[in-house]
């Protein structure tokens, strides 16, 4: 048996807390048997310490009946009588109850013995003994010491509760030996109940020892019968052994029979030539074999040897291992090894080699093996000069289909995109799923850039065609991002990384495409990161700040609120707009911390406006997401005095696109504050206005995009404000133009019915101390009119 599997068998190191039971190691030891040997030991006494304590209660008593009344020594007595009683009750039936295994508990609650002994017998030192003579006393000592060490051989076993006896009753004749003889005397008691606490602690130590001993080798031996029964029921491993020569001698007969031959012709055959079987004669060895004659001429120890040998026209697999033989010279007399046919061990780890490189899903290869494609593929172009090229490609709007239809629907969707991937696929290209919706391509030769591009092409024309699944006609588009290497990549983690830019380019792109790798989309990443990084540090740095563009009644003109937006200015890159921050800001997910800032600042300076001037704030799906999101809101009106009323959040219509009411329920509790909500760039995206019905907005906000089209005559853009106003009318909504930058803009917004405008016709986005003097100058002409 090997050094690791005997470790395990080992004796445990005992140390002071787990031999009291006050923990158990975490070690492989099961302590389980070691507890139960424990309550045994300390159970199989139980009776003569009974006795034991009946009859120093007697001595004690006869001692004692000079000094005290015999009532009270009756009563005494009887008491310990109860308590000796209790605990050799508790004891027997600790004993019957721990079986082969008990619970730490189970030792520890011992204590309480010991302590309930320890306190009865306590009472005739201190209570009497502190008033005796000095022979009295002698005596009491004399029967309480036969006494301590009658515990301390009977519950040794349980030390936790035997020290306790000891120390506790130990440290009471002390007491009394002081008062009564000196110092002397109790510095004698203390000595000798010091030494039969150790006494106690080395026994219960040597017991615990010996049991984790007795398993450890029960344990052991019921291991090697197990080793040994496999090896007789499946006659899988065998003993060879050769001479100096490499010949066979003394082969076993399991030996022959593994091999197929004859147990008496084998002998003196080269082991060489019995393992190689049919392809010694033509010289066609096998790694293994080469492997292991060269083990053989080095004549040192090996194992671990494996080698395919043909036994009559199946092929098998030995693994051999094997020892040096010397003769009492030194001399090298041969090899002395075994064997094991691991032929089914083997097929074994091939299949789940092959399991754990397919997607159990698809089929398909999985990452792994797609890596491991990628990189013989790069291997081979860099041996041939040539060039090999990676896809990956990525499912569009696979996540609605998860969302609306559940996870089995677009489970079976993957499946049929893999039925589609594949068909496409030819001997020079591999197909595999990276996970979720991500599928890669790896493409061994990729001189042809045209034959490259129109295969890209086609797994997005075909990825695109319309999919039926029960009963439900999916639409799912693909985008694509190819790289070749080595121009693109020298290994094949930067052809991966160069890949997966140009599929961000291309899902960037809206989709539906496939877009090769350039150097500058590198640049552009790179420039991301930066830009990410500084953004995280931005609110820390104070570099955000809030413009304010008014809000005026399209009508008369009056000033009804602001918009706030925010804007970031970094003291190296200057000021970024936040066509590019705001998305990076979403996908890095800090979004939440930089929209609470921008709601606690805009209602901190709203509140010190006149009247009933509103701030508008635009809130982020992710924020109205998260049921905290109410609490925020509460919290910033509550700390900057902001009536509810003049606080209105602006959401858009993407908010709606889950499949769950979670963002509606934030918007009916923000509703219940009182605060105001406004549907911003209705109609640029989705389609549907069931959520009309299910949220009371205030305000529906018309996209620039619509103003601009209207305002060149376009018909559907005029068509669509109308609808837009009347349906805001129908629902008691106000109506909010924005972008108007013109006065031919503004007329026709009027004209078309529109309530609200904002734009640079009117003002642009206004720095604070300038939005805060527009803001209190309106307020004083309200006032003066």
């Amino acid at each position: 048996m090997s050094t690791d599997s005997t470790s395990q068998f080992a004796t445990p190191r005992i140390d002071g807390r787990a031999l009291l039971g006050l923990y158990d190691p975490a070690d492989t030891t099961d302590w389980g048997p070691i507890r139960a040997a424990q309550l045994h030991a300390g159970g199989q006494l139980a009776l003569f310490l009974l006795g034991a304590n009946v009859v120093g209660a007697a001595l004690v008593t006869l001692i004692l009946a000079d000094i005290a009344p015999l009532w009270a020594l009756a009563s005494w007595a009887t008491v310990v009588a109860a308590v000796s009683v209790a605990v050799t009750f508790r004891r027997l039936a600790a004993r019957q109850r721990a079986g082969n295994a008990a619970g730490l508990r189970d030792v520890r609650d011992t204590v309480l013995e010991g302590i309930a002994l320890a306190a009865v017998w306590s009472v005739p030192p201190l209570a009497l003994g502190m008033r005796a003579d000095a022979g009295t006393a002698l005596g009491l000592w004399i029967v309480l010491s036969l006494l301590m060490t009658a515990s301390a051989t009977a519950m040794a076993a349980l030390p936790l509760a035997t020290l306790s006896f000891l120390g506790i009753l130990g440290s009471a004749i002390a007491a009394m030996l002081f008062f009564v003889g000196g110092p002397l005397f109790a510095a004698a008691v203390l000595l000798f109940t010091a030494l039969l606490m150790i006494g106690c602690f080395s026994r219960a130590r040597a017991l615990v020892l010996i049991r984790a001993g007795e398993i450890s080798l029960a344990e052991r031996d019921e291991t090697v019968s197990l080793l040994l029964r496999e090896a007789e029921d499946h006659g899988a491993d065998w003993l060879w052994e050769t001479d100096a020569g490499r010949r066979v001698v003394r082969a076993s007969s399991r030996f022959a029979h593994s091999v197929g031959l004859d147990p008496v012709s084998i002998n003196g055959k080269s082991l060489l030539q019995v393992l190689a079987g049919p392809t010694w004669e033509a010289g066609n060895f096998s790694a293994g074999l080469r492997q292991l004659s060269d083990n053989l001429k080095g004549r040192e120890p090996f194992r671990g040897v494996l080698l395919p040998v043909l036994v009559g026209d199946t092929e098998r697999w030995f693994e051999i291992a094997a020892n040096p033989r010397h003769d009492e010279r030194g001399a090298f007399i041969g090899f002395r090894g075994v064997g094991s046919d691991v032929t089914e061990q083997r097929a074994s780890a091939d299949k789940i080699n092959r399991m754990a490189r397919l997607d159990t899903l698809t089929g398909l290869p999985n990452r792994l093996l797609i890596n491991e494609a990628l990189v013989r593929a790069m291997a081979d172009a860099e041996k041939w000069g040539s060039r090999c090229a990676f896809m990956m490609i990525d499912l569009d709007r696979f996540k609605a289909v998860n969302d609306t239809l559940g996870h089995p629907v677009g489970d079976r969707l993957l499946s049929r995109v893999s039925e589609r991937l594949a068909s496409l696929m030819s001997d020079n290209e591999i197909i595999g799923r990276l996970g979720g919706d991500e599928f890669a391509v790896v493409v061994r030769d990729a001189s042809d850039t045209l034959r490259l591009e129109r295969l890209a092409q086609m797994i997005v024309d075909t990825l695109s065609r319309p999919y039926e699944i029960d009963q439900h006609t999916l639409y799912t588009g693909a985008s694509v991002g190819l790289a070749t290497g080595p121009r693109d990549g020298r290994t094949a983690e930067m052809l991966i990384r160069s890949a997966d830019l140009a599929l961000y380019r291309s899902k960037d792109a809206g989709g539906g495409k496939f877009t090769s790798y350039e150097p500058q989309l590198h640049v552009a990443a790179e420039e991301r990161r930066l830009l990410e990084q500084a953004l995280r540090k931005a609110l820390s740095n104070n570099e955000l700040h809030l413009n304010y563009q008014p809000v005026v009644n399209s009508d008369t003109g009056l000033l009804t609120g602001f918009e706030a937006l925010v804007r970031w200015t970094h003291p190296e890159l200057g000021v970024i707009s936040p066509a590019k921050f705001i998305p990076l800001a979403e996908d890095a997910r800090l979004i939440a911390p930089i929209g609470e800032w921008v709601l606690r600042t805009a209602c901190a300076e709203a509140a010190g406006w006149p009247g009933e001037t509103r701030v508008a704030v635009n809130v982020s799906p992710e924020q109205l997401h998260n049921p905290g999101f109410v609490s925020i809101v509460a919290s910033a009106l509550a700390n900057s005095g902001l009536p509810a009323h003049r606080l209105e959040l602006e959401v858009t219509e993407s908010v709606f696109m889950r499949d769950d009411t979670g963002a509606v329920k934030v918007l009916e509790r923000i509703l219940a504050l009182g605060v105001r909500l406004s549907l911003d760039d209705f109609g640029t995206g989705y389609s549907s206005l069931g959520y009309l019905s299910r949220t009371r907005f205030s305000t529906i906000k018309i996209d620039r995009s619509f103003v601009i089209g209207a305002a060149k005559g376009v018909a559907e853009p005029i068509a669509i404000i109308r609808a837009v106003v009347v349906l805001a009318q129908s629902l008691g909504m106000t109506t909010t133009a924005e972008g108007v930058e013109t006065a031919d803009q503004h007329r026709m917004v009027q004209d078309l019915g529109c309530t609200k405008v904002q734009g640079y016709y009117f003002s642009r986005p206004l720095p604070v101390a300038e939005a805060r003097a527009l803001a209190h100058r309106d307020g004083h002409e309200r006032a003066v009119a």
